[in-house]
């Protein structure tokens, strides 16, 4: 039997026009999911669908696929700002001259319509001729979409409205042609309780210019809430700089567009500019702000050598920079992109919703008409059944059910990047919500990942312990392990004034140490042996192994002179991080590759009870697995490719931002700035965003559920009607709006950060 042919999926964008509600949402979701192998996912907020599909199937047919439904779709272009969700200038500023007219015409209407005192005399027939272009113009949009509906057998929430507002004007035109209202001298009392009033029929004019009016001004101050959850995202796209000045190579500089800049050109970062891509110094020094793409708040000092992101601010002196990362392949095209990707997902609970909302609409027409029905049947006034079933179709609201989720999420992720907190998704968002456990590696996470001297011990009346350590940095600069470059690094930085001798005779022992000719002398940098050490050098060498720092014995000829202890430090923050994780309910676990002795010193001093050393990937990947055996929905903290597989195997994989790509892409969630601190803030920021959504849900929920049976019974009037079904969705996109403002630890705690 031959080998079974291998399907490759691809990923494509959509931008959806035409979505107005949930069940828009879950008809294009349909309609797109009847292609062969075709599977999508819909976000109303941002207008965006993305689609899974074979590479056979072109975005031309998923394209037609949406037109089929009734809807507008094109692949986006690619550009520096995001996309979908937000109506051009051009689309904004139509609606707001639509809704200023409909407001201009309909302010009367109401006025004369609720203030009886105000009633003139054929007052009725100024109402007729203002309601008039509101009905048929003002609300033009539900019509037309309305109907584009009906073509393809669809009902949406613009039916809904479209139904209610023909009604409404339908049932009034009827009352003053020929049903008496039409007389001069007629007088309408207001009332919140739809009523009959004796034989005349009622004119519900005020319905029928109050439902469009509503409606309208509640989606454009709910488009506008919605571009403010996508603010952060615009500004992490405003970031980009748009011109850059390469350092030609006789000095002289050239203004060029930043795609013309290339991977290993130089350009020139002034005081006050962004940096156009990521790259490494190479001449100049100062400080550079990268709260805007990695949350740090304070000014991180850079110099040659220095590796700087593209989009921080030169707050200092003049820099010349490599460029090493262009285009997409940037850190912040990389969070741009994974807080877009993270905005198209869907939660849980919201997909609950967009299956109700999808026989919602239908649900709502079956009972309107039911309502009709039932009060004619009954023996009751039509003027009474027609409102109640005007009522039912205007109040019905599907729109929040939409927008519960997408809102709230767009907010969380855009704050969460402001803060250097990427998450992957609403999955991620909900992995985080349930975490219990979570498994810290040592080294790059704990740690700060790179060797530093930690202490100089000399015997008394020897040479010193600045001698000892100059001489050590000078044989030690022939030297490439870590051990070595730190003892080097420390001796230039502890002695500035005070060049580190000529070095001669280098030779390295495998395993032991290094050792060379300095100023004449013989120094040896080596592992301490069981040679007799004087009393001081032995109690040097055992703080330091007790402090999991590695002690490194300096002897010059043949003679022992000092002691270094070289060892990998505890991140600041990490303390601090491990406390509030537990406080947050979460049990730390710390698994490493290191030695025990480290190990379970980095773990004392953090406060962790259970410590797994000397674990390769596979164990760590295996440690993960056991832990979910037993109940534990466990998270993986890492930076390396050796944390890859754990990343992968646990419910939550978390990456450090400085980590390797290899870490990164196995992750769910990314601390930008490097900061393990971030964590418990990630925790935090996820708990307040599904909290929020489950307000939102709910109210979404409850408010259908209260108010279409007070329609059902006549205790609302279409106008009321129509002022609470825009109000839902303006509760919905505000509740989300608030984490925008969210912080991420009260602010006693973040003055002593």
């Amino acid at each position: 039997m031959g080998a079974r042919p291998v399907t490759v999926l691809v990923t494509t964008d959509l931008a959806v026009g035409g979505m107005t509600c949930a069940a828009c949402v879950t008809r294009v979701e349909k309609k797109l999911g009847r292609l062969d192998g075709v599977t999508a996912s819909v976000n109303l907020a941002t207008g965006r669908a993305r689609v899974s599909h074979p590479a056979d199937v072109s975005a031309e047919d998923l394209v037609a696929a949406v037109e089929k439904a009734g809807y507008t779709a094109a692949v986006p272009r690619p550009t520096r700002k995001p996309q979908g969700g937000e109506p051009s200038a051009e689309d904004g500023g139509r609606e707001r001259e639509r809704l200023l007219i409909t407001a201009l015409l309909a302010l009367p209407v109401l006025v004369l319509s609720m203030v009886p005192a105000l009633q003139f005399r054929n007052w009725q027939w100024l109402c007729f001729v203002l309601a008039a272009p509101v009905a048929v113009w003002g609300a033009w949009p539900f019509h037309a979409r309305a109907a584009r509906g009906l073509r393809h057998s669809a009902a949406t929430m613009d039916t809904l409205v479209s139904l209610g507002v023909i009604a409404s004007f339908a049932w009034s035109s009827y009352a003053l042609f020929l049903g008496g209202a039409g007389d001069p001298g007629m007088r309408m009392p207001f009332s919140l309780v739809p009523s009959a009033a004796g034989d005349t029929a009622h004119v519900y004019l005020e319905a029928a210019v109050a439902v469009p009016l509503f409606v309208l001004a509640g989606r454009f101050l709910e488009a506008r809430a919605r571009r403010g959850t996508g603010s952060a995202l615009r500004a992490l796209a405003g970031l980009a700089a748009k011109e850059v000045a390469l350092r030609e190579g006789d000095g002289s500089e050239r203004l060029v567009p930043v795609e013309e800049l290339g991977a290993g050109q130089v350009f020139v970062v002034r005081p006050g500019d962004r940096v156009a891509t990521d790259g490494q110094v190479v001449e100049g020094s100062s400080a550079v702000d990268l709260s805007l793409v990695t949350g740090e708040s304070d000014p991180v000092e850079v110099g040659p050598g220095s590796a700087v992101v593209g989009g921080a601010v030169n707050s200092g002196g003049l820099l010349l920079v490599r460029a090493t990362a262009v285009g997409a392949d940037t850190q912040l095209a990389r969070i741009t992109r994974l807080v877009t990707e993270a905005q198209a997902g869907k939660a849980k609970a919201q997909r609950l919703a967009d299956s109700v909302a999808g026989v919602f609409v239908p649900v709502v027409l079956a009972l309107a008409a039911t309502v009709l029905g039932f009060w004619l049947g009954a023996g009751a006034d039509p003027q009474a059944a027609v409102t109640a079933c005007v009522a039912v179709l205007v109040v019905a609201c599907p729109c929040a059910l939409g927008l519960a989720t997408p809102t709230a999420l767009m907010a969380a992720t855009g704050r969460g990047a402001q803060l250097g907190v990427l998450v992957g998704g609403p999955q991620a968002l909900e992995g985080l919500q349930h975490l219990d456990t979570v498994v810290l590696d040592k080294t790059g996470t704990l740690t700060s990942g790179h060797m530093s001297v930690a202490r100089v011990t000399a015997v008394p009346e020897g040479l010193g312990g600045d001698t000892a350590l100059r001489w050590a940095g000078a044989v030690e600069q022939g030297s490439e392990h870590p051990l070595g470059r730190a003892i080097t690094a420390h001796a230039r930085r502890a002695l500035p004034g005070r060049p580190l001798p000529e070095l001669t005779g280098f030779t390295a022992v495998p395993g032991r140490g290094v050792q060379g000719r300095v100023e004449g002398r013989l120094v040896e940098v080596r592992a301490p042996d069981d040679d007799e050490l004087p009393a001081v050098l032995a109690e040097a060498v055992s703080a330091a192994e007790g402090a999991a720092h590695t002690a490194v014995l300096v002897r010059v000829d043949g003679v022992g002179e000092a002691v270094i202890a070289v060892g990998d430090v505890v991140r600041p923050g990490s303390y601090r991080a491990v406390d509030r994780l537990r406080r947050l309910g979460v049990r730390p676990v710390l698994a490493t590759g290191d030695r025990e002795a480290p190990a379970r010193a980095v773990a004392k001093t953090l406060g962790i009870d259970e410590v797994h050393a000397r674990r390769t990937p596979e164990d760590k990947a295996g440690l993960v697995r056991d832990l979910q055996e037993r109940g534990y929905r466990v998270a993986v903290v890492g930076d390396g490719v050796n944390d890859a597989a754990a990343l992968a195997a646990a419910d939550l994989g978390i990456a450090m931002g400085t980590g390797t790509d290899v870490a990164i892409g196995a992750a769910d969630v990314t601390l930008v700035r490097g900061d393990i601190e971030a964590l418990a803030d990630a925790v935090r920021l996820a708990r307040r965003t599904l909290g929020t959504v489950r307000a939102n849900l709910v109210w979404a929920f409850g408010y259908n559920l209260v108010t279409v049976p007070l329609a059902m019974v006549g205790l609302l009037t279409p106008m009321l009607a129509a002022a609470a079904m825009s109000a839902s969705s303006l509760l919905v996109v505000g509740n989300s709006l608030r984490l925008r403002g969210w912080q991420p630890a009260p602010a006693a705690r973040r003055r002593t950060r």
